[in-house]
């Protein structure tokens, strides 16, 4: 079972939502604190990871991997 997990969690998906929660925790933990000047100098830094993160994933849908050889075509040279 621990298996079928690790690899859910190798995903893309669960890359993106890590990075949503870990983004939210820091900004909300900032208003909350009330660090207004630091929160106005990392607002930049998020928005330029969402737009990377949106370029990725758009990548990734209109660019998907190449699909696997078979096993006899992986000793060919080409």
């Amino acid at each position: 079972m621990l298996c079928g997990v690790r690899d859910r969690l190798e995903t893309y998906t669960a890359y993106s939502i890590g990075c949503a929660v870990v983004w939210a925790l820091i900004l909300s933990v900032l208003a909350a604190l009330g660090k207004r000047e630091t929160l106005r100098r990392i607002l930049p830094g998020f928005a330029g990871w969402w737009m990377g993160w949106t370029s990725a994933t758009i990548a990734r849908y209109g660019f998907p991997p190449p699909k696997s050889r078979p096993p006899w075509m992986h000793d060919r040279g080409t």
